[in-house]
């Protein structure tokens, strides 16, 4: 696999020069080397003659270099010496000789993982970029002659070559006036070609293999010349050539680009990374980096080409974006750091920041001034620096010349804090003043430290058209309010991505890169089939992946990692997804990501292969391919990719949504339960205090009975381990308040059982089944506090086989409703989630295993709203467990009318429920029993003499240990009766037993 390494060490340039003392008067040194090759033995020999200026400290490095001889002024030096130390310092000036040879690598293979600098000596090529010769820190003038294979051409900086044939081979002496950081070589047996742009000479090397290629890339190179000529100034030397090397690189050095035989034959790098290379020409080759302040070069030059290509072909947001989900995949915090400290790539992190962030800080000051003001400063910049070198002071101090204003504050809060600002609405609201809607918001910064200063770009959409104004804050929290024309629909903040920024979660699609780049990153081996996967699991381990075996997975780690899941099945995917990842082609190797259901600025990625032989080419590549959620490979080579779609900008809902229900279309109950009849599953959603809604339920349960099919009732009211106490109560085993002590309805459901009364009398009557639904609250509150974690063995084995997290829709509305309910310092949202999921999926089961073992059944499911609304809840989960058809009905009070929403909406008149009976007592446990802590007054405890501070121990003949047992003692009676209370009271040495007649009110 081929490496594109867009890297600049400063910047490497060569030079001749006819008057060698009169450039080390400037105050640089001179440098004359010439080298020659014994391809066969991978072996270079090379002389040095270096002027070093005087009054200056001087260092030459020469590791990895053996020198034979050396001498200063013409006095001996000991070579040995310089061996051992890898180098010299000199002090003052003079000219240093030294005579040595190295043995580089002989193959491509034989540095292909050294990195960005590597020189290889061998009969296929040469290619020189670091490290062959000894090298002088900062700039110098230099002067290369090189001798080479007869057959060979060689190139390195120069304005022009002049070429001698002899017997030993040819030589090529190279001739360029300006200083630079180092030199460097290609040579090869190269065809070329050239032509001309102005009076800039154009030339292609290519091997014959890629011959072809060359008039192509001529063609390209010529344009891209004449695009920067008018965007910065004049191309800076005589000549420019496109080289092929036999290394795969794509470097970029004065006067030519070196691009390895690999990457020349990918039919894109004409339209992006040639552009990319010969922008360097201007800055990196002539401009030099002063890299004390940070290195500015990648930015600038990713701005101007890679993002620029795509902007005129209408694709910059889309470039931005990518830039942005970079630096949020990447860019963890124990990874962030200025961009002043940027000095080159090393990872992804650093190419997140020292190219994305760098070349966002420049589209901001093209926003900011303009394109005139922007490209102005760009070309005086390109002229007062070339060949010099150049800051990010320089760069501020050209942007305020040019725009007269002081941008301190602008540089210094880009370059000298880490991480991005982070953007946030609060208190959002739609008035109407003087007939004028008015969107009026809080705009928040909620990232850690000083606010940043912003102009964040916001689009209103109305019914009359768009609107754009600038926001401009410099608070942590700022209001707003924007006068519309039209009805308000929508907020869009930076839809465009002109800000560097975090990302909200709905704009960031699952990726690669995401799952790559988080700092905790977990690969999840299946129990069996881990052979298949061997290739990928060595890689990932060696990139930081934690491996875990299938049965060690917590949801703690699914949790707080983004995961990666061997196979398309399995315990883990059936707790998030519910069942297997769906994958629509099998073929090869598959690579899925998804968002990690349990925490969506995560992500899960499911892997797939049939044998390893698909596994091993693929695996390596797939981190090239960073901003796809889905890839498919077939031998290795990318077939498929796709990124999964995500929202554009940080959008707001203005829209007041009034939904209307046209009388003329209404239809009664009847008719509603004709259309559902044939439906596996009725939904009756309820809110559980509206006695309406539970009169509806009765009827659609025996409007079904009454039409012949068998017809069961499944509750959310009553537990899975309750389910023999409702048998029983159903076929007529056991009385109604033996049932509700069995069931322990009072301690799990918080709601009167009066009603639910009428509907379990008639299944009782009728002899319907009743099913019991729900989980046991206690695992529910449980997970609720510490996730499906706190759970013992035991406990999780009365968990569902399967659940499914990834109803991102359910997840937000959950999410609000906990909003609305909690206080600081309660439970966390992600435990919650997990609970309410936990009950669903429970439901779920629960129907569906009834209908499995059941068959000619259907079921009227009776449970609150929320489960069932917009088939979120119970009904996707059931029909994904047994593709049964279903219906749901909701009550008009339970939910928002919208479209989906529900199967019908129902409008019952509002019924006065059954009059629970009361004592009037509030009740508190205490080591001694149930004891009174306050007798209300007027109330039916008060009349009969009950105190503060008595304890029950039976009423009615029940006997009394907590409340629900005085709920159950109550069942049954009227306002009106009579019942026995026996209680303790407290006397002066102890208590005594007493006994109370209370009447019921």
């Amino acid at each position: 696999m081929y490496k594109v390494l867009f890297y600049i060490l400063g910047a490497v340039v060569v030079g001749l020069l006819a008057a060698a003392p009169a450039r080390a008067q400037e105050g640089l040194p001179v440098y004359e080397l010439s080298v020659s090759f014994s391809p066969g033995e991978s072996l270079l020999e090379g002389n040095a003659r270096i002027d070093l200026p005087a009054g200056g400290q001087w260092e030459v490095g020469t590791a990895g270099l053996q020198v034979l001889e050396a001498s200063l002024d013409a006095a001996p030096l000991d070579a040995g010496a310089i061996n051992r130390d890898g180098g010299l310092k000199v002090e003052g000036g003079g000219v240093l000789r030294l005579g040595y040879r190295a043995v580089l690598a002989g193959t491509a293979e034989d540095i292909q993982n050294v990195g960005v600098v590597g020189s290889i000596v061998s009969p296929e090529g040469i290619s020189l970029t670091g490290g062959w010769y000894p090298a002088v820190k900062g700039l110098a003038f230099y002067k290369l002659t090189a001798v080479v294979p007869a057959g060979f051409t060689a190139v390195s900086e120069a304005d022009s070559i002049e070429v001698a044939e002899g017997s030993g081979g040819r030589t090529f002496s190279f001739r360029f006036g300006h200083p630079s950081e180092g030199v460097s070589l290609a040579a090869g047996k190269y065809t070329v070609l050239g032509d001309k742009v102005g009076d800039t000479e154009v030339l292609a090397y290519f091997f014959a293999e890629e011959a072809h290629l060359a008039k192509g890339y001529l063609e390209y190179a010529k344009r891209y010349i004449g695009m920067y000529e008018e965007m910065l100034g004049p191309y800076p030397y005589e000549r420019f050539s496109v080289v092929e090397n036999v290394v795969s690189t794509g470097y970029s050095m004065p006067t030519y680009t070196l691009l390895g035989r690999d990457v020349v034959r990918l039919p894109f790098i004409v339209e992006t990374s040639l552009g990319h290379e010969v922008l360097h020409q201007w800055f990196g080759n002539s401009v030099y980096l002063d890299p004390a302040e940070g290195n500015w070069l990648e930015g600038i030059t990713t701005y101007l080409a890679d993002h620029f290509y795509e902007e005129m072909k209408g694709n910059g947001a889309d470039y931005r974006k990518k830039i942005l989900v970079d630096f949020h995949s990447y860019v963890t915090p124990d990874k962030e750091m200025p961009l002043d400290e940027f000095r080159g790539r090393v990872d992804q992190a650093t190419r997140a920041i020292g190219y994305g962030k760098c070349a966002m800080v420049f589209h901001m000051l093209r926003e900011r001034f303009g394109n005139d003001v922007f490209f102005d400063t760009l070309r005086s910049f390109y002229g007062e620096f070339r060949f010099r070198r150049a800051s990010w002071t320089d760069i501020r101090k050209a942007f305020e010349g040019a725009a007269g204003e002081e941008l301190e504050g602008f540089f210094s809060q880009w370059l000298k804090r880490p991480g991005v600002p982070a953007l946030d609405v609060k208190d959002l609201k739609v008035r109407y003043v003087d007939g004028s809607p008015h969107a009026e918001f809080k705009l928040l910064q909620t990232g850690g430290g000083e606010p940043y200063a912003l102009d964040v770009r916001a689009r209103f959409v109305t019914r009359k058209g768009e609107r754009v104004e600038t926001l401009s804050t410099d608070e942590k929290e700022k209001s707003f309010s924007i006068k519309l024309e039209g009805e308000p629909r929508e907020m869009v903040l930076d839809g465009e991505y002109d800000l560097m920024r975090g990302l909200w979660e709905s704009e960031t699609p699952p990726t690669v890169a995401r799952l790559v780049g988080d700092s905790k990153r977990l690969l999840v081996v299946p129990d069996g089939g881990v052979d298949t996967y061997l290739p990928l699991t060595k890689l990932l381990r060696g990139e930081g992946f934690v491996v875990a075996y299938e049965n060690e997975v917590k949801d703690e780690d699914l949790l707080s990692s983004s995961v990666l899941l061997l196979g398309t099945d399995g315990p883990v995917q059936r707790r998030l997804f519910g069942g297997p990842v769906s994958l629509e082609n099998r073929e090869g190797f598959v690579l899925k990501v998804m968002k990690n259901p349990l925490d969506p600025d995560r992500v899960v990625a499911v892997a797939f292969a049939r044998d390893a032989a698909e596994v091993e080419p693929a695996a390596r590549k797939i981190f090239h391919y960073g901003k796809y959620s889905y890839l498919r490979f077939e031998g290795g080579v990318n077939v498929e990719k796709e990124t999964a779609a995500s929202e554009d900008g940080m959008r707001v809902d203005l829209s007041y949504k009034v939904t209307g229900v046209k009388p003329a279309s209404a239809v009664d109950l009847d008719r509603i339960i004709g259309d559902v009849t044939d439906k596996d599953i009725i939904y009756v959603g309820e809110s559980h205090t509206a006695y309406e809604d539970h009169r509806v339920q009765l009827l659609v349960i025996r409007a079904l009975r009454e039409g012949g099919r068998p017809v069961a009732v499944g509750m959310e009211m009553f537990q899975r381990p309750f389910q023999e106490a409702l048998d029983d109560y159903i076929a007529g085993r056991t009385t109604e308040r033996e049932f509700l002590k069995a069931s322990e309805y009072y301690k799990r459901w918080g709601f009167d059982y009066q009603l639910y009364r009428e509907i379990l009398q008639y299944a009782r009557a009728y002899g319907i089944p009743v099913v019991a639904l729900n989980i046991d609250s206690t695992i529910i509150e449980k997970v609720a506090s510490g996730g499906l974690d706190a759970l013992s063995e035991e406990e999780k084995e009365k968990l569902p086989a399967s659940m499914d997290m990834t109803d991102g829709a359910y997840r937000e509305r959950l999410e609000e409703v906990f909003g609305l309910h909690r206080n600081p310092g309660e439970r966390s949202f992600e435990n919650f989630y997990q609970s309410q999921i936990l009950w669903d999926e429970t439901m779920a089961h629960s129907v569906h295993e009834f209908l499995t073992e059941n068959p000619g059944y259907k079921m009227v499911v009776l449970v609150g709203v929320g489960h069932v609304a917009w088939g979120s809840g119970i009904p996707q989960r059931a029909y994904r467990l047994g593709r049964r058809s279903y219906a749901i009905l909701i009550n008009a009070s339970g939910v928002p009318v919208e479209e989906g929403v529900a199967d019908y909406v129902l409008f019952p008149e509002p019924l006065e429920p059954p009059r629970e009976l009361m004592l009037g007592v509030i009740l508190e446990k205490s080591d001694e029993g149930l004891k009174i802590k306050e007798v209300r007054p007027g109330s039916a405890a008060g009349a009969a003499g009950l105190r503060k501070g008595d304890v029950f121990v039976s009423l009615d003949g029940v006997e009394v240990g907590d409340v629900a047992d005085i709920k159950v003692a109550l069942f049954g009676h009227e306002a009106g009766d009579k019942v026995k209370a026996t209680i303790l009271r407290k006397r002066l040495f102890g208590r005594s037993e007493k006994e109370l007649e209370v009447t019921l009110r």
